[in-house]
């Protein structure tokens, strides 16, 4: 599967959806050509389109666990719409585009501040506050790709987004993300993402440390 350059019905079924959330103003409209475009920049291996609309498709199953769901989405168009590698950087500066452009496209700003406070959530999946249910909602669907069939081909796109990044170092680096992951009592907060994808999660992660182990 490639990652990064799905189809022209895909695309248009993604600008459907921006415009369902964001409005069919000119501003609207031009804020979902560079979301768009962001997300489909060349150098992006696993942060792509692809992982765009998965997110937006979890956040689909889990919305009736939301309060605010139209922030959630928002919050997912932005959340990795600056995407230079840098973690903490680029949720901050995706934070603040969402801040120029939606209030643009005529979002109210409570929920523009909403969507910017998701998207800064992001960087760190564990900061998530008791009772936040819009930011659960978020940071389970971001996660979802753990649980969901196509674990490898996302595994080996991870990878790629650190080809610079030497074998031994990146397996000791990715072992500890995974052994952190692991060890939380739960890797989901919602019921729902719980039912769906914690066990499966549990058993891929489970199965890529054994292979990063073996070198």
């Amino acid at each position: 599967m490639i990652h990064d350059r799905p189809d022209p019905a895909s695309r248009a079924r993604l600008a459907a959806g921006w415009l369902a959330l964001a409005g069919g103003s000119p501003a609207a409209r031009a804020a979902g050509a560079e979301l768009i475009a962001r997300w489909a920049e060349p150098h992006r291996r696993y942060h792509t389109l692809t992982h765009l609309a998965a997110v937006l498709a979890a956040v689909d199953d889990l919305a009736g666990e939301a309060a605010d769901p139209a922030a959630v989405r928002l919050a997912a168009w932005f959340h990795d719409a600056v995407y230079d590698g840098r973690p903490g950087w680029d949720e901050e500066r995706s934070a603040q585009l969402a801040q120029a452009r939606l209030p643009r496209c005529g979002v109210p700003p409570g929920r523009v501040a909403a969507t910017a406070r998701l998207v800064r959530l992001t960087a760190a999946h564990d900061t998530v506050a008791a009772g936040d249910r819009d930011g659960a909602v978020l940071c389970d669907a971001d996660l979802a790709v753990l649980g969901r069939p196509g674990y490898d081909a996302y595994a080996a796109d991870i990878r790629r987004e650190y080809a610079h990044v030497p074998d031994d170092l990146f397996r000791q680096g990715r072992a500890q993300v995974l052994r952190r992951l692991l060890a939380a009592p739960r890797l989901y907060r919602t019921d729902r993402a719980r039912e769906l994808w914690e066990e499966p999660a549990r058993a891929n992660m489970t199965a890529e440390l054994a292979r990063l182990a073996e070198g």
